[in-house]
């Protein structure tokens, strides 16, 4: 028998280990390992601007996308578009830090993709952007209601029970499932690279 349990209590202790992971990192980036900067002579810097995003974006916002659809206060419409508008949110934050690790890689001339948590990682971001066209696909009834395009309505029908029921249930699985991925991968990674440059250390 499955016992009934409020989500609100538990989304506080969410909150605070996230708001924590958070601080921990931006004080690793800035205080041990120099900063971030997208443009700069010393490429490090470049890179530190990856884990901020990718914890910032995937862990903490997408984490919260998902609280938010269980603990919010509101009507189930207005929860779906606030569930959803954080893992775009947090989506474009994973891209833009996929892309500091590329870039850095380009400018210090290494190779990119040369490991298991870059594979990873690529596929925990298309699993996102997967379910984003989906929310996307969803969010065409309330455009084409808005905007009146008839267009919409021939490319894109209107789904009916069973195909919302089986979105939902994918749904269901994917988002735990990349969050839990993006846990999973980025603390051996951090671990790793606090082990590395010397050079990073306090003086």
């Amino acid at each position: 028998m499955a016992i009934a349990v409020k989500a609100l209590p538990f989304t506080f202790v969410a909150h605070v280990l996230g708001l924590a992971a958070l601080i921990m990192v931006l004080i690793w980036l800035l205080a041990f390992r120099g900063g971030m900067a997208f443009e700069s002579s010393d490429k490090s810097l470049i890179f530190n601007i990856h884990p901020f995003l990718m914890l910032l974006g995937l862990i903490v916002i997408g984490g919260e996308a998902i609280m938010s659809y269980k603990s919010l206060p509101l009507n189930k419409k207005s929860k779906k578009l606030a569930h959803g508008t954080l893992h775009v949110i947090a989506l474009a934050l994973g891209i833009v830090g996929i892309y500091a690790a590329f870039k850095y890689h380009n400018e210090s001339s290494i190779a990119n993709l040369y490991s298991l948590h870059s594979w990873i990682g690529i596929g925990v971001i298309c699993l996102y952007g997967i379910q984003e066209m989906l929310f996307i696909v969803y969010l065409k009834m309330v455009i084409q209601f808005a905007v009146g395009i008839w267009i919409y309505g021939v490319f894109l029908p209107g789904w009916n029970n069973k195909d919302k029921k089986r979105r939902t249930s994918f749904s269901h699985l994917i988002w735990p499932f990349c969050l839990r991925v993006g846990c999973g991968y980025c603390l051996p990674r951090i671990s790793r690279e606090t082990n590395i440059p010397r050079e990073f250390r306090p003086r």
